[in-house]
């Protein structure tokens, strides 16, 4: 017997949209509604909805993770595996997303009425969603930190004189002479003015010994001890618990704030901040890359980004970083596709929309790696070492290695804030996209964001 209720959205819904979504005929016949009475709304207008999803798409991954893969898996090698990942799982999945909720109109969780055995997968990416955004919360937070310590004069972090700095601690322009101490004072000799005097190691032995030295020579940058010292704090153990940070807290309690007041009216008005925070970054990252090519050393790291490494196509490794770049970027099977599709009107070609999207994501990975290539081949330059003892990923890239890097440029104060606004924008950008599941406009008793 055939069942009563169809899925979707019937024909003569169709012919009136964007007024009613229903979402799904008969018994589930109900439109999706605030608990005050409003109907569910729609996007303003298309570029609202591409906006949307571009800005979730692309996101810090794309600046800290993606240019830091490409470089241990080959350089322009990496590519061929990431573009054969991008076109036989990441367009065909965010397609399938993207047409799924705007078929239905409705979120991640009651969608899941076209096969209610399956209603679990709809919790798991409301659940899943939840747990990333308090922990991208935290990231965001790390980047007001840095924001906020940038309206300076002098960066905080380029100098080795705080209270929490170490013994180990060189300032990037005393590399070179930091290590030629090192040396002279490891083959008995005195240091001064650029000079070795009274070694008491003959050349032949000295020259054996510097190649030890070069291995066993380590620097902390005032970079990494501020991030480690005064950030994050880090204890000696887990049996040192340590405080609280107020700073940290303070921010953690502003991106929230942020958060809140960007969904606040539900697509109504995250659809106007998405205008900003979608099309900052790409803005801020071409006045870097110009910067950044101009800038001594700068071509040396970009070779070193693009330079191919074929054999490394024959390790298994390489293929699954590429596959895990492309579905962690896209966000494919995390509900927010989903959620953002189904404020679409129903004819809207979403197919364009999933190819450009994809290709846009994964055109701006490529071209951030550019951007902190540049300018960590200049910072390489500048203190002179390997372009590959310096290139980090993650937290260790966004808050150790690129703000060094600035730290050496003319103006850094400047180059600094619009690095780290630039980094707030795309973890904005990102966390609005997920933090939703959005409800039509919020009450303060909606502060809590389930699936509509």
């Amino acid at each position: 017997m055939a069942p009563s209720a169809s899925f979707g959205r019937d024909s003569e819904e169709k012919a009136k949209l964007p007024a009613d979504r229903s979402g799904i005929d008969g018994e589930c016949e109900t439109p999706s509604v605030s608990s005050d009475g409003d109907e569910r709304g729609t996007w303003g207008n298309h570029m609202e909805f591409f906006l949307s999803c571009l800005g979730f798409a692309v996101g810090l991954g794309n600046v800290w993770r993606f240019p830091y893969l490409c470089y241990r898996n080959g350089g322009g090698a990496f590519l061929i595996p990431y573009v054969f990942f991008l076109v036989f799982a990441g367009v065909p999945m965010f397609f399938l997303e993207l047409s799924f909720g705007q078929f239905a109109g409705t979120g991640p969780i009651t969608i899941w009425r076209v096969a209610p055995m399956f209603k679990g997968v709809g919790f798991a990416m409301v659940m899943i969603s939840f747990l990333v955004c308090i922990y991208y919360n935290v990231i965001i937070s790390y980047i007001l930190h840095y924001l906020f310590a940038s309206f300076t004069s002098v960066l905080p972090w380029i100098t080795c004189t705080n209270d929490y700095n170490t013994d180990d601690c060189v300032e990037g322009g005393q590399v070179k002479m930091a290590f030629e101490m090192y040396k002279c004072n490891n083959i008995g000799g005195d240091y001064f003015n650029g000079t070795c005097f009274n070694a008491t190691m003959n050349a032949t032995a000295a020259m054996m010994n510097e190649t030890l030295l070069n291995t066993n020579f380590t620097r902390v940058s005032p970079t990494e001890e501020y991030w480690k010292h005064f950030v994050l704090q880090i204890s000696d153990g887990i049996d040192d618990m340590g405080g609280i940070s107020w700073s940290l807290t303070l921010c953690n309690l502003l991106g929230w704030i942020v958060v809140f007041f960007s969904l606040v009216k539900g697509v109504k008005s995250s659809g106007k901040v998405v205008y900003f925070t979608a099309t900052f970054p790409y803005i801020v990252l071409f006045i870097l890359l110009i910067r950044g090519l101009t800038l001594d050393g700068a071509m040396d790291g970009v070779w070193f980004y693009i330079k191919p490494d074929w054999s490394r196509l024959a390790h298994p490794k390489v293929w699954m970083d590429a596959a895990v770049q492309i579905f962690y970027s896209l966000g494919a099977a995390w509900g927010s596709l989903i959620t953002m599709s189904s404020y679409n009107r129903f004819n809207n070609n979403c197919y364009r929309d999933a190819l450009i999207i994809s290709v846009s994501n994964c055109a701006t990975s490529v071209f951030a790696g550019f951007v902190i290539f540049s300018v960590i081949g200049f910072m390489a330059h500048e203190i002179g070492v390997p372009v590959g003892d310096v290139i980090d990923q993650g937290p260790g890239l966004a808050f150790v290695a690129y703000p060094e890097a600035v730290s050496l440029l003319p103006i850094s104060p400047l180059w600094a804030i619009l690095f780290f606004f630039m980094l707030f924008t795309l973890g904005l950008d990102s966390q609005v996209r997920q933090a939703p599941f959005y409800k039509p406009p919020l009450s303060p008793q909606h502060f809590i964001l389930l699936s509509a």
